[in-house]
Parts: structure tokens; C-alpha cells; sequence
């Protein structure tokens, strides 16, 4: 057929009826044309706007691709009957309208592509019902596919190449139903349904290469996908929020930098044999009263980042029935009163934290669940926080079962073997009613509950648990019918030279957390000079100027510790002194350098392995998420061991108006450290005297973990004048005639500010005379042995 003639044909009338007709253009054809013709076009390009309104079939002579239709503005194609139009090509130039609208008609498109840079690539609208099959979208410049007006239709093999803006709306009372389409490439969300009595349902799809979010849904919008895989895109997979409802079932969500699902206001979501995974935040988030989500049978794991799997806050509800939940930082967090987790038949596995937090007043319930190889099995964190578990299992963790700060959960029936640490442990105010459990291969306690806690155990168990089956500290737990299969490992007998403390391997757990991970370049430890004798480094001390009280305070701690060791030797009882510090003062006052010189001393009556000295402040131990804080924390305290933490300004961790603060978690994460290896680190925690106070009350643990606080008092202005004599001396300076007395006149009227460093400020006094004294000498032409030596009054800085 030639270029640029439509054919016109009634297959349908009889022979000596049948109407036949060729035309130059498609409109005329179309405007000639009656129900039920056959317009047959003409291989070429038509530079018409076409309006198909009556029931023809529309089709190109030579096959598909061979006709384009485009126009220079408005909408290409527009269909207003039940016409059957097929593998036309659709060029929409125009901004402010769609390339191929479809309205109130219920037409079949096959095969047609749509290359448009148009505000949309294809509209449906008014209620119109389009049945559309291998049909492609390619719009960079605006929406791809659009559905609004309560307008529904198929589409059977479609994709959609790339949109500027999403992929596929539906809003405004808009239904389609995708089938085995493909979405990508495409800018704002894959799919968005927005709006009520919207509703999408897709079936076999696959969303991806999205700089967006995949799927969302809002309004009180609803979906329901099958057998669809989304992925591949630069925002959350999934976001539902405003009363959305969705359901998936046989869905994929994986390889998102963000949340792979996230859930907000009211929005509701069904999972049913549902695989998540490779996602960089929460695999599932669940937020706000109302807000609910629940999974059966699905499968979420292989986190790229260091959030939990799983969240739950703000007074949400999540529900997990026979899922799967592996290879994760953190399995399951719910925080905030109001907020529940029900989980049964789950297994959690590969945690590298905690595998289920609750916090913040939160709930959950576990049944019939399995918890293995986590760091921590559960960690039940501050007052209102509980909870039941019912015969679920913990194996080889760290951790079992940490309760702490007022928390109270409820455990029956339950199970803890091959923890590293405790089996359960229970501090700083922490409750729990224990029922029937049982802990069994703990090579530390199998209940550790410290602090006086009062839980109440009922028929437990422990058996072939290391350090003994119980520890309890006054007033303790209530007890009734609980047993133990023996008690703790007999301490070793004595020895004149004290056993090394064995170094484990970094991959191995130390704490709350498993292994630890490679770590990060931190403050780097101070080393403390080899093979000093006791006596040696207590001289050193000694000659430190002022701080005699501090001195006082530290020798009669070495004093305990060397007379308890020799009672050892002697084969009588020793107490075993909290060597743990607490230094307040203002800085400059040499807590430091105390702090270096008493792991030395330390090591040196072979307390300590090494005493070398970690020095770290908040920013080397918070992180800036939920888990990160402690591996922060935990690093931190494995780079000491063997030696002192030393931690600067360490109120800054509990700050007044902290909230949610991370501080806190690195505070409770110290606490358990402190406790489960205090023989192998000593913790010192320093700053100004009153904020200090408020640190030691922001955990209940906090305070008893310190046997004693040495305060550092401010220098005299005689005492900086000896140092700023020493570190002349030092430099090979000397002072001059009326330098001392001058320099005293200077410390007396310096501002003793919040700012002021003590040390600091002899030490810049100091810096300041040399700098004066060389800009003085500079101009003479040969100074004198003497001159080059001397420091005079007016080598002295103004004051501030």
C-alpha cells in the first residue's frame, strides 16, 4: 500500500455493500468511517491530532512500527469508543497534555508505542476501561502511564521505558489491573495510588531503576500485587502512609538504599510469602497509632546497612507469623508506649546486635520462636518496657535475655544454651518474672541479676553454666523451686605472679554485641612506657605539681590492691576493690596524665595486663543510629583491654535534654562491658564536677560500677607558677628578676572562666613569653648566653 493513503474497508457488509475507500490522511478516513470499519494505514508519518469515536479497528499495512502519528501540539491519539487500534507508533510533543488519551470507551490497544515528550504518556480517564497488550511508554519529560476519573482497564504486557516523573499514577477513583508489566528507569515513584476508592492491582510485575520510591500509596488508596518484584531504586521500595491499604503476597522487595518497606498514618499492609532483602535501612518500618503491619511466612534478610530489620514505634502494631529474619544488625526493634510486636513461629538467625529490642514503654510477644547466633538474644531496655515470651528458644548469643532500668517482661517456658556471657542478665533496676526456663551450656552465669534486682524466678533451671548457675546481689530476686545442676567453676588457687589475662580474637563476642567488625581508625591508645616498676611511676606522680589529694586518693587505692594481692599470696581473703574511677574537675588539671600513670601502676602490680591508656570522648562512642553506638562503644573498649578507657567529658553521653539521645546506649552498653570483663579493663570517666553528678545518675548501674570519685581541684596561681618554672626548665629557659613575681600578679587576675584550663593556661603563658622573648631578642645583633636564656615581666601576654 502506498505511503500516505488510509484504506478504509467494512469486512462485515456483503459483497454488493461492502464500502471501500482510500484517503489522503487519517482524519478524513476516520470522519468517513462507520462502526465496524477497518482503517488500514499506510506506512509513513502523520502530522495530525487523530479522535477515533466509533467502534473501528485501526491497523498498519506493513506491520508494526511503520506508522507514526505526530502531531506538532495537543493529544496525538485520542479514543472515545470501543475501537481496536493496533501497533500505531505515538508522538506527543505537547507539555500541558498526554500523548494517547483514552476516555469513558472500553477499547483494545495492542502493540502501540508511545514515545512522547508530553505530560503524559498515556491517560485513562471518565471512567474508561481500556484493554491495553505489549504496549511500551517512553515520556521522559512527564508521567508515564495515568489512571484517574474511576477509570480501571488492563494492561497485559506493557512497560513502561522511562518517565520523568512516575511511572504509573492512579488517582481520583482510578483502577487498573497490571499484568506481568515492567516499570523502569523512570523519576518519583515507580507506581503511585493516591486518593480514595483508588486501587491498583498488579499481578507478575517488576518495578526498578527508580530515582524514587517503587511503589507508593496514599489517601486511603489500596493495592494488592502478586507475584511482583521491585527493586533497584534510590529511595524506600514500598511506602505506605494516610490510611493506605496493601497487599502482597509472592513479592520481592530487594536491593534498596533505603527502607525496603516503610509504613506511616493508619496505613495497613498484609505480607504473605514475602521475600525482603538487601535494603541499607529497615527492611520493614512501621509507624504511628493505627498503623499496622502483618507477615506471614515471609523471609527478610541480607541488611547492607546497620539498622534493624525490623522497626516498630510511635504506637504502631507489627505482626510476624512463620517469617524468617537472618543476617541482620538488628532483628526486630519496638520502642514507644503504645507500640507491639506479635511474633510466632519465627526464627530469628545471624543477628549481629540484638535480635529483639524493646524500649521506650513498648510490647511484644513472642511464641514458639527461635532465636541463634546473635550478640544479644533479647534486651528488654528501660521502665515500662515487657513483654512475653512463650517457649522460645535462645542459642549460641552472647547475650540470652538482658533486662535493664525499670524494664519487666514476662518469660515461660523458655530456653537459653551456649551463650558466651550469661544466660540472663538483669541490672539497674530491671524486673522480670521467670517461669519454668531454663539456661544450660552458659559459660558465664546462667541468671546474672545484679544491682538487687528484684525479679521473681519460679521452677528454673541452669545446668554446666561456667561461672555457676545463679548470681545474685542484695535484696536480690524471689526465688521458688529452682535448681542447678553445680555451682560456679572453682577460682584457681592463688599464685605469687598473676596469670595474663588471654587475649580473645577481635571476631570473637566481648559483650552485648557478636563479632566485631574491622574497626575504624579511632583515637589511638596510648602506650605505656615497658618494664616500670611500681616505684618508678608513683615518683613520677609524686612530682607532679599540687593535686595532692588526688595523689593521697590514688595511693590508697594502691595500697588496698597491693596489700589484697599479698593476702592472696598468704592464703586469706581479699576484697576485691572496684578499681573503676570517676575524675571530676575542670580540665588542665591533669586527669590524664593521673589517668596514664595509674594504669601503669596498675599493670606494673600485674593488674592489668598492659595499662595502656584509650582516651575517647562522645563522638568516639555514639553513633548516629540505633546499633552503631554500640559497636562504637564495644571497639572502643576492646582497643583498652588490657589497660584504661579513659573517657573525657563523659556527662556529654547523658546530656539534660536528651530524649532518645544514643548517649544512653552507650552508657547501658559500658555498664554490661563493665561488669562482664572487669578484671580486663579499667573504666575512668572524667568531667567538670556537677555535670559528673548527673552522668552517675542516668543509670542506675552507672554509679555502683565506680568505687570511688577523686576530685581534681583548680591549681593556685603558686602552682602554675611552678609549672610554667618546669617546663622553663624543661625548654632550658630560666625566669628573671620580678618574672615570678610578675607571673603570679598574672594568674591571680586571669578570668577563671568555665573555659579555663588550669595546666592549659600555664602552658600558654608559657608559649607566650617564648614568643615575645624571641621577638625581643631579633633585633640584637649578638645576645648574650644569659639573654637567650631569660624571661622578663615584659615578655608576659596582656591579659584577656
Amino acid at each position: 500500500m502506498a505511503h500516505g493513503v488510509v484504506q478504509v474497508t467494512n469486512p462485515s457488509s456483503s459483497r454488493w455493500r461492502r464500502r471501500t475507500g482510500e484517503y489522503g490522511t487519517v482524519a478524513d478516513a476516520l470522519a468517513a468511517a462507520a462502526d465496524g470499519d477497518v482503517l488500514t494505514v499506510g506506512p509513513g508519518t502523520y502530522r495530525e491530532n487523530l479522535v477515533i469515536d466509533h467502534a473501528i479497528t485501526l491497523r498498519c499495512a506493513d506491520g508494526p512500527g511503520t506508522v507514526r502519528i505526530s502531531p506538532s501540539s495537543g493529544v496525538a491519539v485520542t479514543v472515545r469508543a470501543a475501537a481496536a487500534v493496533h501497533d500505531l507508533v505515538v508522538e506527543g510533543q505537547d507539555s500541558t497534555a498526554a500523548a494517547l488519551l483514552v476516555e469513558n470507551c472500553a477499547p483494545e490497544l495492542t502493540g502501540l508505542r508511545v514515545n512522547a515528550r508530553s505530560a503524559v504518556g498515556v491517560e485513562v480517564r471518565d471512567s474508561a476501561r481500556p484493554t491495553a497488550r505489549r504496549c511500551t511508554v517512553d515520556n521522559p519529560a512527564g508521567v508515564g502511564i495515568s489512571v484517574l476519573d474511576a477509570a480501571g482497564g488492563l494492561f497485559e504486557d506493557c512497560e513502561v521505558l522511562a518517565a520523568g516523573q512516575s511511572g504509573v499514577t492512579v488517582r481520583t477513583g482510578g483502577s487498573p489491573r497490571l499484568e506481568r508489566c515492567r516499570v523502569h528507569h523512570v523519576s518519583g515513584s515507580g507506581l503511585s495510588v493516591t486518593g480514595e476508592h483508588s486501587s491498583l492491582e498488579a499481578v507478575g510485575c517488576e518495578v526498578y531503576e527508580v530515582r524514587g520510591t517503587g511503589l507508593h500509596v496514599s489517601q486511603r488508596a489500596s493495592g494488592q500485587l502478586t507475584d511482583c518484584r521491585v527493586h533497584g531504586t534510590t529511595g524506600d521500595g514500598i511506602t505506605l502512609d494516610s490510611d493506605a491499604v496493601l497487599a502482597m503476597s509472592d513479592c520481592e522487595v530487594h536491593d534498596i538504599p533505603e527502607n525496603a518497606v516503610d509504613l506511616r498514618a493508619r496505613a495497613v499492609l498484609t505480607l504473605t510469602r514475602c521475600t525482603v532483602r538487601r535494603f541499607g535501612r529497615n527492611g520493614l518500618s512501621v509507624w504511628d497509632p493505627g498503623t499496622r503491619a502483618d507477615a506471614n511466612a515471609c523471609e527478610i534478610h541480607d541488611s547492607t546497612g546497620d539498622y534493624p530489620a525490623v522497626w516498630v514505634s510511635d504506637g504502631a502494631v507489627a505482626i510476624l507469623d512463620a517469617c524468617r529474619v537472618h543476617d541482620v544488625p538488628d532483628a526486630l526493634f519496638v520502642l514507644d508506649r503504645g507500640s507491639r510486636a506479635d511474633v510466632v513461629d519465627s526464627d530469628f538467625t545471624r543477628i549481629r546486635n540484638t535480635a529483639v529490642s524493646v524500649s521506650d514503654g513498648a510490647n511484644v510477644q513472642l511464641d514458639d520462636c527461635r532465636i541463634r547466633e546473635a550478640a544479644t538474644g533479647a534486651w528488654f531496655r528501660d521502665h515500662g518496657s515487657g513483654g512475653t515470651f512463650a517457649q522460645v528458644t535462645i542459642d549460641s548469643a552472647a547475650t540470652g535475655v538482658i533486662v535493664t532500668k525499670g524494664a519487666d517482661p514476662a518469660l515461660e517456658r523458655c530456653t537459653v544454651t551456649n551463650t558466651t556471657e550469661s544466660g540472663i542478665y538483669v541490672s539497674a533496676e530491671g524486673r522480670g518474672t521467670f517461669t519454668a526456663c531454663r539456661v544450660t551450656g552458659s559459660k558465664g552465669y546462667g541468671f546474672h541479676i545484679i544491682d538487687g534486682c528484684r525479679s521473681t524466678l519460679t521452677r528454673c533451671r541452669t545446668e554446666r553454666c561456667a561461672r555457676g548457675g545463679y548470681e545474685f546481689a542484695e535484696p536480690g530476686p524471689v526465688t521458688e523451686d529452682c535448681t542447678s545442676d553445680r555451682a560456679a567453676t572453682p577460682e584457681p588457687a592463688p599464685v605469687t605472679v598473676p596469670p595474663v589475662p588471654e587475649r580473645q580474637p577481635a571476631s570473637q563476642s566481648y559483650g552485648l554485641l557478636g563479632g566485631v567488625p574491622q574497626q575504624s581508625a579511632g583515637p589511638a591508645a596510648q602506650p605505656a612506657p615497658a618494664g616500670r616498676d611500681s616505684a618508678e611511676v608513683l615518683a613520677e606522680l609524686d612530682a607532679l605539681v599540687g593535686l595532692e589529694g588526688v595523689k593521697r586518693e590514688v595511693r590508697t587505692l594502691i595500697d588496698m590492691i597491693s596489700v589484697g594481692r599479698r593476702r592472696q599470696q598468704a592464703g586469706l581473703k581479699a576484697s576485691s576493690p572496684r578499681r573503676h574511677l570517676v575524675f571530676t574537675g575542670s580540665p588542665g588539671t591533669g586527669k590524664t596524665t593521673v589517668a596514664r600513670l595509674y594504669g601503669e601502676i596498675l599493670a606494673s602490680l600485674g593488674v592489668l595486663e598492659s595499662g595502656h591508656l584509650v582516651e575517647v570522648a562522645r563522638v568516639d562512642l555514639v553513633g548516629e543510629h540505633i546499633g552503631s553506638t554500640a559497636i562504637r562503644t564495644q571497639e572502643a573498649f576492646e582497643r583498652a583491654r588490657g589497660g584504661v578507657l579513659f573517657i573525657d567529658e563523659a556527662y556529654a553521653l547523658a546530656p539534660e535534654d536528651g530524649g532518645r539521645d544514643f548517649g544512653r546506649e552507650a552508657i547501658d552498653t559500658l555498664v554490661k562491658l563493665m561488669e562482664d570483663h572487669r578484671d580486663a579493663v579499667v573504666v575512668i570517666v572524667a568531667g567538670y564536677t556537677a555535670e559528673m553528678e548527673r552522668f552517675l545518675a542516668s543509670n542506675p548501674g552507672v554509679a555502683s560500677r565506680f568505687s570511688r570519685t577523686i576530685t581534681f581541684g583548680d591549681y593556685s596561681a603558686e602552682e602554675l607558677l611552678r609549672i610554667v618554672e618546669s617546663q622553663a626548665a624543661e625548654q632550658e629557659y630560666r625566669l628573671g628578676d620580678d618574672a615570678g613575681e610578675a607571673l603570679l600578679k598574672y594568674f591571680t587576675a586571669l578570668p577563671k572562666g568555665p573555659a579555663f584550663g588550669n595546666g592549659r593556661a600555664a602552658r600558654q603563658a608559657f608559649e607566650a613569653m617564648v614568643e615575645r622573648h624571641a621577638v625581643r631578642l631579633a633585633h640584637v645583633d649578638e645576645p648574650t648566653h644569659d639573654e637567650l636564656q631569660l624571661l622578663y615581666p615584659e615578655d608576659l601576654p596582656e591579659l584577656p
